[in-house]
């Protein structure tokens, strides 16, 4: 349930590292409630209630097991990459539900989506969310410099979209903070960013007049909310949808990059200066981040 939201000021966090688990669930509670040593110490403990259940089942001299253990964490990677039951665990702590969109429960959000507040969606290594935010919806991509706003209509068409070209979505229900705490906010993870919605607009509007885009390219780079192929978002409400799909799937053709490939994703993150959380999982290897291991119906 979306409640007031820091007097409709967007806190947004740009792209650090391989950290978009951490920008992703930030922006989900909208404050700089979580640091990437904050959800290393969730993969953990998730790492070790699974050795133990292991061992519990009596396979603890099995070679499955050898092999699970000297794998290292299944959670974290040494780059920072978190699993999908990291980002869970971590909402869990604010009485958050995360659920994929393909569960039953999930089924009338596939009809109306505008009835949620938060989507996360992921691809390969990259997390991020689409959040309500008094009223209204933005996308809070890491790899964009500000929020972009969608328009109720463009919603449902982009979350289609994104769908088809395999991204995995997730809903996040619950009772989400009204408010980010000033104690939080004090201790700021130096990601983030307060902006008013006047201010968003102005800055990716002003990516936008200099052709340089607010997002890296990579996998996320999966069309603009204010502009597909040249369409303004204005004109879009006088488009029949099936026209929309049509425009925003041509318009991510353009962008994206195949599933198993991924180079494009790759080259963004090589330009990204190392992160303090190197040495935070820097016992580990990277972890298994599956939709259909995520998420519970």
């Amino acid at each position: 349930m979306e409640g007031p939201s820091n007097g409709g000021m967007l806190y947004h966090e740009v792209q650090e590292s391989k950290l978009c688990a951490v920008h992703c669930v930030n922006t989900v509670l909208q404050g700089p409630f979580f640091s990437e040593f904050d959800l290393a110490a969730v993969a953990s403990d998730l790492d070790r209630k699974e050795r133990q259940m292991m061992l519990e089942g009596g396979g603890g001299a099995s070679g499955e097991f050898l092999q699970f253990d000297a794998e290292g964490s299944h959670n974290v990677s040494m780059g920072g990459d978190f699993s999908i039951q990291v980002l869970e665990k971590a909402l869990e702590v604010w009485d958050l539900q995360v659920i994929p969109l393909d569960c039953p429960a999930a089924e009338p959000a596939k009809y109306d989506p505008q009835s949620e507040d938060a989507f996360i969606c992921h691809l390969q290594d990259h997390w991020f969310c689409i959040r309500k935010v008094d009223g209204e919806w933005y996308n809070f991509d890491s790899l964009y410099a500000a929020p972009e706003h969608l328009s109720k209509f463009y919603l449902s068409a982009y979350l289609d979209t994104l769908k088809g070209f395999g991204w995995s979505i997730f809903i996040v229900r619950g009772n989400f903070p009204r408010e980010c705490p000033t104690s939080f906010s004090e201790t700021s993870n130096g990601f983030g960013q307060w902006l008013s919605p006047e201010d968003a607009q102005r800055i990716t509007k002003s990516c936008n007049a200099t052709q340089a885009s607010p997002r890296r390219d990579g996998p996320a780079t999966l069309g603009n909310a204010t502009e597909v192929g040249g369409i303004e978002a204005e004109a879009l409400s006088e488009m029949e949808e099936k026209e929309l799909n049509e425009a925003i799937a041509a318009s991510l053709m353009d962008s994206y990059t195949p599933a198993g490939n991924g180079a494009g994703n790759e080259v963004a993150r090589e330009e990204e200066k190392p992160s303090e959380s190197r040495a935070v999982a820097s016992q580990a290897n990277d972890p298994e981040i599956s939709a259909e291991d995520s998420g519970k119906c």
